[in-house]
């Protein structure tokens, strides 16, 4: 059984093997926040698209909406990796 340990650098040390070479952590996600904004907005479309009434037009104002916020976080991601 491997027992590591990580430095302040990031970097883990598998000391109960006897190894000393370092491996690194893999890397955290890019912009978490806006990657679980999408998984929200997209299950808030789900429950949009379910909906049984259409309240005077509101709710599809609002799934219009839910698919522009969509889209303007998934331009927001593209932005960032260019």
């Amino acid at each position: 059984m491997a027992v590591g340990l990580v430095c302040s650098a990031g970097v883990s040390m598998n000391v109960a093997k006897g190894e000393d070479a370092p491996t690194t952590q893999p890397k955290h996600e890019r912009h978490p926040e806006i990657r679980q904004a999408i998984r929200h907005l997209e299950e808030a479309k789900k429950n949009l698209e379910k909906g049984a009434h259409d309240f005077q037009g509101h709710r599809v104002a609002a799934l219009k909406a839910t698919e522009t916020a969509l889209e303007e976080c998934r331009a927001a991601l593209k932005a960032d990796a260019n």
